[in-house]
């Protein structure tokens, strides 16, 4: 039987979300990869435990992580009976709807029917009550945002989610959301969007300056930019890596000298700084705590920890963040 190790909140920093009373740790688990049948159960279970002891006590999900659509969700709930049953409320679990999950008209998007169905479904995956955040994973064009934030309104109504959060809306939309959600009497927890030093729209697009407006947290997805940012780019693209495979999320075209140059420059900034690539990565994302958390999948507990020892050094001097930029930007 597995026992959390009793110093696991010694080192992670948590910070609070928004202006909510919900504090996240400064790196949460995604379980996009790595948690479905094509891995072994053991090595799932043995990250999430590591995970835990950590102090990472964010585990975030959505209805279609896998492969297969729902095996993540399905994996974490035999993980949460087999180790995690003592610990329920020292953890922060998240989903989300709004991606393809089943045949027809109804198996997508923002509908009411959708979104509470789905729900109804990874409670069931997870064998849980409630979540702790229930997710719209992405805006849908032709629903009105009335009845999707409703919808989300709706499942903390009835017990089913704590907390509310969009992923993937623009600024704009986010805005509308949280008015919407205001009037509700369900206040908009955070959003989820995709960010990384090579991916800056969060910025650029005004997202992260609305949230600051609105008091809401973020949590940045993708922040090492699909192993990118991992440091296995650095001589060109390894056999084994996700780009090799033609990935639908990384292909081998967008691994380019130009790219390849830019990573080795910025693995010296993290030299310098004793860090490697990928700590250097969730380091800036985190800088300014204008993020809430980053969000960090794993395929092993060595890589997780290397991942969590970023938190040794989330401080940059303005030299540092301008030749970052200019790396990225020139």
């Amino acid at each position: 039987m597995y026992t959390a190790h009793p110093d696991r909140y010694a080192e992670m920093p948590y910070r609070r979300t928004g202006r909510s009373g919900l504090k996240l740790p400064a790196l949460s688990l995604g379980l996009w990869h790595n948690f479905g049948p094509d891995r072994p159960v053991e090595t799932q279970r043995a990250i999430l435990r590591r995970a835990f002891d950590l102090g990472v006590t964010h585990f975030d999900l959505a209805n279609n992580y896998g492969p297969p659509p729902g095996s993540a969700e399905s994996a974490l709930g035999e993980a949460l009976k087999a180790d995690f049953g003592p610990y329920r409320d020292e953890l922060v679990i998240s989903t989300k709807a709004g991606y393809l999950m089943w045949p027809g008209p109804y198996g997508e998007w923002g509908s009411r029917k959708y979104l509470l169905s789905s729900l109804d479904q990874s409670l069931s995956r997870m064998g849980l009550e409630y979540v702790d955040i229930f997710y719209s994973h992405r805006p849908d064009p032709e629903t009105p945002l009335e009845e999707t934030m409703g919808a989300l309104h709706a499942a903390v109504q009835q017990g089913k989610a704590l907390y509310v959060g969009v992923s993937n809306y623009s600024a704009e939309q986010t805005r509308e959301a949280a008015r919407i959600l205001a009037e509700l009497g369900t206040p908009l927890l955070i959003h989820q969007p995709r960010y990384s030093m090579l991916d800056r729209r969060p910025e650029t697009g005004g997202l992260l300056d609305a949230l600051d407006e609105l008091e809401v947290g973020s949590i940045a997805y993708s922040p090492l930019e699909q192993g990118l940012l991992t440091g296995r780019y650095l001589n060109g693209i390894p056999e084994d890596s996700r780009a090799a495979s033609d990935s639908p999320f990384l292909n081998s075209d967008a691994v380019t000298e130009e790219l390849v140059g830019k990573l080795r420059a910025l693995n010296e900034i993290a030299g310098s700084r004793g860090q490697s690539l990928a700590q250097l990565a969730l380091a800036w994302v985190l800088r300014q705590g204008r993020v809430t958390s980053a969000l960090v999948g794993a395929s092993s507990p060595q890589q997780l920890e290397d991942s969590v020892a970023a938190i040794g050094n989330l401080d940059f001097d303005a030299d540092e963040l301008a030749r970052v930029d200019k790396i990225v930007q020139g």
